[in-house]
């Protein structure tokens, strides 16, 4: 007998959390968009992201076991857990039925592709790859030599514009922008200590790495930014041990990030400060009929 796939559909952020939560944190590595998203969410209001009200959606089990998971906080792309593609299948049904759009799909690298070559089938919408990108986890932490002048410190109130310019430049530099409101995460970031700043000797701020919210014990390091005249130098390296090393501190247990596969360089300076490979993702865009 084939098996029943019963994707539910939501609004109510509470409910969700309160049926998937366990689901979410039993693996908080590949699951940690979702889980510090859905924390933004929980702490800072629903319409963060922007005026679109998220949607949650679980895929059960007869007993209600929650096997996947998915989250869209339009405009943004849609995410979920991993999926066969039979449940990848079944989801792009349910989308559709419900007559929800989707712009942008984002998931491990083999549930993204069963999820867009069903959505095409069913919706006529015709899918791009944006980017491919690999989550790693922090193993042993090694600090890249040689290390520039200067030293870490946590961003202030007195560093709002700069994160504001600095996370807009950011944002224009991978291809999203307006994905980020600039007011909204500044004065997150600055509320608890989420941005490490590298200055130099003089107390010149030359790049940073954010950090999420500690969440199921993870914690995901994001975005690291320095300004294009300032590359080259060491300083996001640095920036981003220190920010490793400070999330270690705080006590998680897992410290993440992920990379966008093009660039060879960041790839490289992660591994070089200890990040290991846990699982390649993949994002795509879709355009035409049903792609939002």
């Amino acid at each position: 007998m084939a098996p029943a796939y019963d994707w539910q559909l939501t609004e109510d952020l509470d409910s969700f959390l309160s049926r998937a939560g366990g689901f979410l944190r039993s693996r908080p590595a590949l699951h940690t968009v979702q889980l510090t998203v859905t924390d933004v969410l929980r702490t800072r209001g629903l319409h963060v992201y922007g005026e679109g009200s998220p949607l949650f959606g679980m895929l059960t089990e007869a007993d209600g076991t929650v096997r996947a998971t998915l989250l869209h906080t339009p405009p943004h792309q849609l995410s979920f857990t991993a999926l066969t593609a039979e449940e990848a299948d079944a989801l792009a049904a349910r989308l559709l039925d419900a007559g929800h759009p989707v712009p942008a799909v984002s998931a491990e690298r083999e549930s993204v592709e069963a999820f867009v070559t069903a959505w095409r089938r069913r919706s006529g919408a015709s899918g791009e790859l944006r980017m491919r990108q690999r989550l790693y986890r922090l193993g042993e932490l090694a600090v890249p030599e040689p290390v520039p002048e200067g030293r870490a410190r946590s961003v202030g109130p007195a560093d709002r514009d700069l994160l504001r310019r600095w996370v807009v430049e950011f944002s224009e530099a991978v291809g999203e922008p307006g994905f980020i409101a600039p007011d909204e995460w500044a004065d997150a970031r600055i509320a608890y200590g989420g941005t490490t700043l590298w200055e130099t000797p003089d107390g010149t701020p030359v790049s940073l790495a954010g950090v999420t919210r500690q969440v199921a014990g993870q914690i995901r390091i994001g975005p690291v930014y320095t300004p294009a005249h300032l590359r080259g130098r060491g300083y996001a390296g640095a920036a981003t041990a220190e920010a490793s090393r400070a999330a270690r501190a705080a006590g998680a247990k897992e410290v993440l990030l992920f990379t966008d596969l093009a660039n060879p360089t960041s790839n490289a300076l992660y591994r070089r400060i200890g990040y290991r490979e846990v699982a390649d993702f993949a994002a795509y865009r879709f355009g035409g009929v049903g792609g939002g």
